[in-house]
């Protein structure tokens, strides 16, 4: 939205927060406004006048983001139980859905750091079940060990766990944090499934309320890369 000639936009997209049943992506646009001006505005980010195609593409893909995290992590078809630290899917969005408020409402940075098995279904389809559920438990117990006590981490996946970030001291400890645990799972030799595929893992740092990706990283903590293979039943 263009709020132009409003001097302060902040009350039109409050009120399109209320009306819309669907959370709204939404972008301010303007020549001066800097982009903490705009989340303070309530908006997710801000876009430049005139348009920039360069960054357009970039921004509409942390719109993208956003948005598939907002209807992913609320989907409720199925949850993962509290246990050992870590709590369940749903009471995970319901502190999502908090933070994405609290953005509109004050402006409040929050980040989500994403701890992924990326070959999980490889490992299920080549080792078995067993062996893929048992390298996510080992995943499990050790992010629960690096956490912090006022951390809160929760389930969002099968193989996935997300860790909120709120109300970080200065800028750069966010990625900080993303860097120290990717450096922490990478020396967990023992993160393996029982067979013999070794485990990826992904660590991703996303921004709310832009949705913007800060950072990523691939690790094997094995020290070796999982083979390209197909399962038995797509062999020829």
């Amino acid at each position: 939205m263009d709020p132009s000639p409003l001097s302060n936009a902040r009350p039109v997209i409050l009120n399109i927060r209320r009306t819309v049943a669907n959370y709204p992506y939404i972008f301010l646009l303007s020549e001066t406004t800097t982009r903490e001006e705009a989340t303070k505005s309530g908006a997710n980010d801000v876009m430049s006048k005139p348009l920039d195609p360069s960054s357009l593409e970039e921004k509409v893909a942390n719109a993208e983001r956003l948005l598939q995290l907002v209807k992913r992590i609320g989907d409720d078809s199925e949850d993962f139980p509290s246990a050992g630290g870590v709590i369940a899917k749903s009471a995970f969005n319901q502190l999502f859905l908090s933070a994405i408020d609290r953005a509109d409402r004050y402006g409040e940075r929050t980040f989500i750091l994403f701890i992924t098995m990326s070959n999980y279904i490889d490992i299920r389809d080549f080792d078995g079940p067993y062996a893929a559920d048992y390298a996510v438990a080992k995943l499990s117990q050790y992010l629960v060990l690096l956490r912090r006590q006022s951390d809160i981490i929760g389930q969002t996946a099968k193989y996935e766990y997300a860790l909120m970030l709120q109300r970080p001291v200065y800028d750069t400890e966010p990625v900080e944090a993303a860097n120290r645990f990717a450096e922490s799972l990478n020396g967990f030799k023992d993160i393996a499934s029982s067979g013999a595929t070794p485990v990826e893992i992904t660590v991703s740092l996303v921004a709310v309320p832009t949705g913007q990706k800060l950072i990523e990283h691939l690790i094997y903590p094995s020290g070796q890369k999982p083979e390209v293979r197909k399962p038995a039943r797509q062999r020829t």
